[in-house]
């Protein structure tokens, strides 16, 4: 849009600055003079259609009819609109409203000047009525007003009237605004600086000619997907850069966000953050209005993920002064001249000066604005003090550049990494602040227990986190939180986990402060002040109080050594980042130019693709997805659509499913057909149009936690406890149920809920104020923790507190407090309640009998006797079952039980609590009832178990394991150097395990929603996953997300297996279980060959010597890898069965053999590979009820099933010795059946149990 004031206006003005003496002119009301709105060519003149330029925006057009009665020129360049000389209708984009518009670009009214001033940008930000914003960048100019070259006679131009037009002084400010989707601020300023070289050489009536011209070459610049990709373009004399955003989820970043930290302290900065966070009336000033939107925005950025969901005015003319009387909470900028005004109107507001760095409030009294969290508030301050904020000093050694735009690269460069180290910071902040309210969500119910969360938080910082509970921005939050959105925030917390976080992860007993915790929080300087203060990040724990800074700190660069770990944020990975110059685009308003421009633009994207390196997947998507775009607006739908099946393929990320879903519809029925002909864009379409109608709503609701106020039966009763935190596990909550019924009907009221709910967090409160003095805590290990202490007792080994950790019970003496260690669990041989004669009465006292000391603990516990015998016997029960299983789980649920017993005889308070409690004695019976020890053989292989469904509310099957082996990646973290363990579980969740410490390193997150059936490591860093709903997703190993979809597939993809060998590029064969077999090239993703079995039913395949062995059920078939037939092995011919079906199959090529399971067999066959059509060999497997899978390690197989042990049903491994053809080791692995195994570099076999149990063992290799 050109903006200024109308034509018959400036007599006044002119008059005036005749007038010898008169120093100021007077101010003038702006109007729109003209508009410019894309397509600017139209339908008659080609035939690229303007209905798929509409297809590029979301949103419609809308006609403002101007004010009659402020007659205006005629609009120009208007697209398709009627072309009588006197139509009023602006077509203009939706969400810009031209009425308030010349007011936005002239904020400070049209003030005619007495001498030529220089150029000026600033910057809007306009919402429409459904919060959608849109971005202006406004650059006014002015141009000599005087009778001989008044407005549009074009007799002159601006260089030659200077000097002549000087005595006369007048000079009228005009502006120009461009309006984008996109924040482009610095872009779209250098684009402006590029056009108003133009017009100030131009004469009047060329003005809109040029502008015209300008906007539609604007118009054709893709905005480029998010990504490494950044589009240039020549804008003579500069060279413009279109940045890219760095992921869907991200913004877009042109803007120095280093501005704020320029104008304001960082505890100033701090303060802004938290009346954001806090969602206070805001009001930036400045003399500067670019100020006021640049600083505006970058506190934006600031906050990401988090939205400001309020108003947003950045800027408000002296017009819109009232604007900042709303009752509800706004972020606006006015200039500093209203500061006075505004804070005299207004109460309650909270007025940022940019200019001098100040805040202050409007009324006398002060608005209560908490403090940011301290020791959060403190990291954020040293990391900010160690940027280097001045790029003089990054240019003080380098030599001066004498190219325009080589300078202005090496600025951005410079720009761009500090950006980066900003974001960083900012993000590590909002993760430092709000990082433990997931230990406080429950994810099923959708619940946050607010109360509990504001409990765990040091004093201090109560009342900051009472105010941000209450806003939309942190509701907001909540929602992604509860939907396991891996976003920014997400991500961060994941990589700056602690070891102790990662392993806590795992285990689900309740929250304890560590022995290291309380260490470092009794060192702490800070504790004095906050005994209950709760770490918000790892390895922070020794930061003292800093002195403050002086004023210049950011000037100097502070070493590592300096702040300990807290500089690690400006170690930022540098991002390989690529440009795709945009060709030249002559004569933008004609048609043919305008397709020559497309077709120069495909010719060199295409170029682009074909010298890319194969594994650069994200550029070559970046290109697809411009490519597609570019087809579009030439009209080319099914090449536009080749291009997005492409991309679908690619990158599925920045996949545009509304752009194809638009397009399809658009689409003429023999175009719809011609599509739907070709099978890869048949795929494509039903995909996209399928989606859109099957998308159910997403489940963004938030409840907060809430005691219950009617009585409940078993599954309201399971719901309330696991939305409370206190324990997800179903079967436990329902031995909770169990205890707190015993004897009553089976229903709770809400009183009693209410009790045990208040008896189980005050014991939470208690722990968290435990201290142990240094010489007790030498004694115990750094991840223990005290879960219980007794009272005050009388021991035979001194007066004192008994403790318990989940490893051991010792005395904590009284008087000088002291360390007496009573036992380990594990050391425990006998525990007995019995009682002690003391003058006439009998005290209860426990007694614990060692295996390793002759004298036996005995404690005079009085009333709590009989809840300790209960509570120490099972924990002695779970390190036991935790032993012999290899199973710490045992330990952490011991854990949880004893804690439920404590609060069910705390809230019980009755003669019947003590056996109440004991239905929650879980593991104590089950030795009690079962004392069989686990086989000497399994014993001894078994190393260890882990449980991918850990803080789940019930144990998951697991489907497939797929282990890969560490490499070293200079450019990632250590810990994608270490090898993994990808476990895939129900409905399409994968969780990936550090198999060199077997912590989690992953938690769940999901591709697809259904059953996987095979997984396979493709690339050193791509996983491929096949699923039931015939999707191979492809994952990648470092950012552990999927990216990109192989749909080839018509039915459920069941088998993955890579080519080996050094040859390039490397080929993954697939099968499904219609018998479709494809060849992929992994680096172009491809499917190079194909072919289809003839039966269906394949389950497997595996590639030996240049030929595929495939399972179908019915046979083994062996055919060529271009589908032909070579041998094929029939179940009914070979075993003379017609019931049964191959399960699986293994080849042991140098023995010349094929070793199959069959199903319903409790035997294992072995074919000749000489002679399939001799009977096979048969080795019994004893006590096997059913086979369901075998691999070969070594000279083994490992044979997974069900069987009998002891006279129940398990799950068993039979360990095969392939020479001697013998059951060599018979292992009980599970208690339910053995579904998937495994093998780690043939020196471990992971084995998975089904949904019963839900575990993964991990077994010796000998």
């Amino acid at each position: 849009a050109l903006l200024g004031a109308p034509r018959d206006s400036f007599r006044g003005p002119e008059q005036v600055a005749q007038q010898k003496g008169v120093r100021r002119l007077p101010s003038l009301d702006p109007e729109v003079l003209s508009v410019f709105v894309p397509p600017f060519v139209s339908r008659e003149d080609s035939q690229m259609a303007g209905a798929n330029c509409t297809l590029l925006s979301k949103t419609r057009r809308r006609s403002l009819r101007k004010k009659r009665e402020k007659p205006k020129p005629e609009p120009r360049g208007l697209p398709g609109g009627p072309r009588e000389p006197d139509s009023e209708d602006v077509s203009i984009p939706n969400g810009v409203d031209l009425l308030a518009l010349p007011q936005l670009c002239f904020p400070g009214g049209v003030c005619v000047a007495s001498e030529p001033k220089e150029d000026c940008v600033h910057f809007l930000v306009l919402t429409d009525v459904c919060g959608n914003r849109t971005y202006g960048v406004v650059a006014q100019y002015y141009r000599p007003l005087h009778d001989e070259y008044c407005f549009y006679n074009g007799k002159a131009h601006w260089e030659s009237s200077r000097l002549s037009v000087g005595a006369a002084g007048c000079f009228v400010p005009f502006a120009v605004c461009v309006v984008s989707r996109f924040p482009y601020y610095n872009a779209l300023k250098d684009c402006l600086s590029c056009l108003l070289t133009h017009l100030k050489l131009c004469k009047d009536f060329e003005v809109d000619n040029h502008i015209k011209d300008f906007a539609a070459k604007l118009s054709l610049i893709p905005s480029p997907p998010p990504g490494p990709l950044h589009l240039i373009f020549n804008m003579k004399p500069l060279q413009i850069v279109f940045p890219s955003r760095a992921d869907p989820e991200s913004l877009v970043i042109d803007l120095d966000l280093h501005l704020p930290l320029l104008c304001f302290r960082p505890e100033k900065v701090l303060q802004i953050l938290t009346c954001l966070l806090t969602e206070q009336r805001i009001v930036f000033f400045s003399s500067n209005w670019a100020l006021l939107t640049l600083v505006a925005e970058c506190f934006m950025a600031y906050l990401h993920p988090l939205q400001w969901q309020h108003t947003f005015v950045p800027i408000l003319s002296g017009q819109m002064l009232d604007f900042v009387m709303a009752p509800t909470s706004f972020l606006m900028g006015c200039h500093l001249d209203h500061f006075a005004e505004v804070s005299k109107e207004a109460d309650g507001l909270i007025l940022i000066n940019i200019d001098n760095g100040s805040i202050t409030y409007s009324s006398d009294e002060d608005i209560d604005v908490p403090d940011i969290p301290l020791l959060a508030a403190q990291t954020f301050i040293q990391r900010v003090q160690s940027l280097q904020l001045h790029y003089e000093l990054a240019l003080a050694h380098l030599g001066s550049s004498t190219d325009l735009n080589e300078g202005r690269d090496c600025r951005r460069a410079w720009q761009q990494t500090l950006n980066r180290q900003i974001q960083q910071i900012t993000l590590q902040l909002l993760v430092s602040i709000f990082r433990e309210v997931k230990n406080h969500l429950n994810y099923e119910h959708r619940v946050f227990n607010s109360e509990e969360f504001l409990k765990t938080r040091a004093p201090g910082d109560q009342q900051f986190y009472k105010q941000v509970l209450e806003t939309y921005m942190f509701h907001s939050f909540l929602k992604a939180r509860l939907s396991r959105r891996m976003d920014a925030f997400a991500q961060m917390d994941l990589n700056t986990q602690s070891e102790e976080d990662r392993i806590s992860g795992m285990l689900v007993s309740p929250r304890r402060p560590t022995i290291e915790k309380m260490a470092s929080r009794k060192s702490s300087a800070l504790h004095g002040a906050h005994r209950r203060m709760v770490v918000s990040m790892p390895n922070l724990q020794d930061i003292a109080t800093p002195e403050v800074p002086p004023r210049n700190a950011s000037l100097r660069k502070v070493e590592a050594a300096d702040w300990g770990s807290s500089s690690t944020v400006l170690k930022v990975t540098p991002k390989t980042t690529y440009t795709f110059k945009i060709p030249e685009i002559h004569f933008p308003l004609v048609s043919q130019c305008v397709q020559a421009y497309y077709s120069d633009c495909v010719s060199l994207l295409s170029k682009a693709m074909g010298c890319l390196a194969p594994e650069n997947s994200a550029l070559l998507a970046r290109y697809f997805y411009l490519r597609g775009l570019v087809h579009l607006m030439q009209g080319q739908l099914l090449d536009a659509l080749l291009d997005f099946q492409s991309l679908y393929k690619t990158d599925v990320r920045i996949f545009p499913a509304d752009l194809v879903k638009r397009t399809v519809e658009s689409m003429s029925a023999p175009e719809r057909a011609q599509a739907e002909g070709t099978p890869e864009l048949r795929r494509l379409i039903s995909e996209v149009m399928d989606k859109a109608r099957e998308a159910p709503k997403a489940d963004d609701r938030v409840k907060h936690f809430e005691l219950p106020k009617q009585h409940m039966q078993l599954g309201d009763f399971v719901r309330r406890v696991q939305e409370s935190g206190i324990v997800k596990d179903i079967s436990t909550i329902h031995r909770l149920f169990e205890a707190l019924t015993v004897g009553q009907q089976k229903q709770i009221d809400p009183e009693t809920f209410k009790d045990f709910y208040n008896c189980w967090k005050e014991t939470e409160a208690e722990a968290q104020e435990v201290i142990l003095p240094s010489s007790v805590m030498e004694h115990l290990d750094k991840n223990e923790c005290v879960y219980k202490l007794s009272s005050s007792v009388k021991t035979n080994w001194g007066v004192g507190k008994i403790a318990m950790t989940q490893k051991r019970l010792f005395l904590l003496t009284e008087g000088r407090p002291g360390y007496v260690e009573i036992s380990t669990f594990r050391n425990i041989e006998e525990v007995r309640s019995t009682t002690v004669a003391f003058l006439v009465l009998r005290i209860p006292t426990l007694k614990i009998k060692m295996a390793s000391k002759k004298e036996v603990f005995e404690a005079n516990l009085k009333t709590e006797c009989d809840l300790w015998h209960l509570m120490v016997k099972e924990m002695w029960a779970g390190k036991k079952l935790a032993d012999d299983h290899k199973d710490p789980q045992y330990v952490q649920q011991a854990l949880t039980h004893v804690l439920l017993m404590d609060a069910v005889v705390g809230t019980l308070q009755s003669t019947g609590a003590i056996y109440a409690a004991s239905k929650l004695s879980y593991f104590d019976k089950l030795k009690n009832e079962m004392p069989m020890a686990v086989p000497k053989t399994t014993s001894e292989t078994l190393k260890h178990k882990i449980n991918p469904s850990a803080g789940e509310t019930c144990p998951q099957a697991i489907g497939v394991l797929l282990y890969t082996p560490g490499h070293l990646d200079p450019a990632e973290k250590v810990e994608d150097a270490h090898p993994k363990l990808w476990c895939a579980l129900n409905e399409g969740k994968v969780t990936v395990f550090d198999a060199s410490s077997w912590t989690i390193h992953q938690h769940c997150f999901k591709v697809g929603t259904s059953r996987l059936n095979c997984m396979v490591m493709a690339e050193q860093n791509q996983v491929w996953v096949g699923s039931e709903d015939s999707v191979i997703y492809i994952i990648n190993i470092h950012s552990m997300s999927c990216s990109k979809q192989l749909t080839d597939h018509r039915t459920s993809v069941t088998g993955l297996v890579v080519r080996d060998g050094t040859e390039a590029p490397r080929e993954v064969y697939s099968c499904s279980v219609d018998g479709t077999v494809l060849a992929w090239n992994v680096s172009t993703l491809r499917v190079t060959s194909s072919f289809q079995l003839p039966s269906g039913g394949l389950s497997s395949i595996r590639l030996h010597d240049g030929r595929l062995w495939c399972c179908t059920g019915n046979s083994i078939m062996v055919v060529s890898v271009n589908g032909f037939l070579r041998q094929e092995l029939k179940i009914d011919e070979s075993l003379g069965e017609i019931s049964t079906s191959f399960l699986g199959f293994q080849l042991l090529p140098e023995r010349e053999q094929l070793w199959a399971a069959c199903a319903g067999y409790d035997k294992i066959c072995i074919w000749s590979l000489k002679d399939l059509a001799a009977p096979p060999e048969r080795i019994h497997l004893h006590d096997c009820s059913e086979v369901t899978c075998m691999i070969r390690v070594k000279t083994q197989i490992w044979v997974g099933g069900t069987g009998l042990s002891q006279g129940k049903s398990k799950g068993k491994i039979y360990v095969i010795d392939a020479e001697r053809k013998t059951v060599e080791k018979e292992l009980v692995a599970h208690t339910d059946t053995v579904q998937t195994l495994c093998s780690a570099e043939d020196r471990y076999v992971l084995s998975g149990s089904g949904r019963e149990e839900g575990k993964i063992a991990i077994w010796k290799v000998e």
